[in-house]
């Protein structure tokens, strides 16, 4: 699958998410659509701060700090010096170049832009050729509650490092949100061939845009392959608290339980060389599997396993027309 095949719609949060979108970015262009989690989004000194739009923005543009996978490579920190001397809230850290993003992107919401208005723009300064779309331009917040204790996403995340104990996950605002209509026009104007779940937590990233109404319809509605990749390598996440979540709301951690939770949503799911042993169990569900390398240590990882995911889903509509033929 490439430009002339049809538009790839992935659906991403996270570094992993912002690593495999990469990856097909830079195979398709301008024929991708990233739809992104915008659970994690919060306001902070002010500002509308979009974590994971952030993170996948710069990482299409080129310019995330490579080692951590978020923010900006070469960022410097005198603002968040300053506020940490006057006693100001530093536990989640504003690099200063990155601070103009948040500052922008407030400054349009206040004055009646929407958030995929000022992501375009933003997109469209930075050079980035494929089409990024929040999941939705209603605020939906992903929120945590560990020991009888509601917590905002980026509270657990970042000022708690993730050490309290997860009881459950709600998406508040998302039974009143509605799906970004640029999505649902991708349909209208162009049908997709294939949507891509890219690495991201299945549990904080996903299933935020899935809970948004509408998006599982508009999902089947699309009648082309869904390929998910496992987040979970050999019974661990690569990054994040994928592994942790999931043993704390007595989920087995091993990519066998993603394609459960995924079962009903998508046509494949590709797991990692290390899980192959899963593969039959996997396939006992009803779900195809592909076993490649999903662990991203580099630029070439990304788009090796873009064309993994490419020729999976590929295959898999071949597949459906010889059924439909029979």
């Amino acid at each position: 699958m490439s430009g002339s095949g049809g538009r790839i719609i992935a659906l991403a949060g996270g570094v992993g998410g912002a690593k495999l979108a990469d990856g097909l970015a830079q195979r398709l262009g301008e024929y991708l659509t990233v739809v992104v989690n915008t659970g994690d989004d919060f306001e902070h000194l002010g500002m509308h701060v979009s974590p994971d739009l952030d993170t996948v923005m710069y990482t299409l543009a080129g310019l995330a700090n490579p080692s951590q996978g978020w923010g900006l490579e070469g960022e410097s920190w005198v603002f968040m010096d300053q506020l940490s001397r006057l006693g100001g809230p530093d536990w989640f850290k504003l690099g200063d170049r990155d601070l103009a993003t948040h500052a922008i992107r407030t400054s349009r919401l206040r004055g009646g832009a929407t958030l995929s208005d000022v992501t375009e723009d933003l997109c469209g300064v930075l050079g980035i050729r494929s089409r990024i779309l929040p999941m939705s331009d209603d605020s939906v917040r992903t929120m945590i509650q560990s020991d009888g204790k509601i917590l905002g996403f980026q509270e657990y995340f970042v000022r708690l490092r993730c050490e309290v104990p997860v009881t459950s996950i709600c998406f508040e605002g998302a039974d009143r949100a509605k799906l970004n209509p640029r999505i649902t026009k991708l349909h209208a104007s162009e049908r997709p061939a294939a949507v891509v779940i890219c690495p991201s937590n299945p549990y904080l990233s996903i299933d935020p845009i899935m809970a948004v109404p509408g998006a599982r319809e508009w999902l089947a509605s699309l009648r082309v392959p869904v390929v998910a990749v496992s987040p979970i390598v050999a019974g661990s996440a690569i990054k994040g608290p994928a592994a942790k979540v999931m043993g704390e709301l007595g989920i087995q951690v091993s990519a066998s339980a993603i394609a459960r939770h995924y079962r009903g949503v998508v046509s494949g799911l590709v797991i990692d060389v290390s899980d192959a042993a899963l593969s039959n169990e996997i396939e006992s569900m009803g779900l195809p599997v592909r076993v490649a390398q999903t662990v991203m240590s580099s630029a070439a990882d990304r788009l090796a396993l873009a064309d993994e995911c490419l020729e999976f889903a590929r295959g898999l509509a071949g597949r459906a027309l010889e059924d439909s033929g029979r």
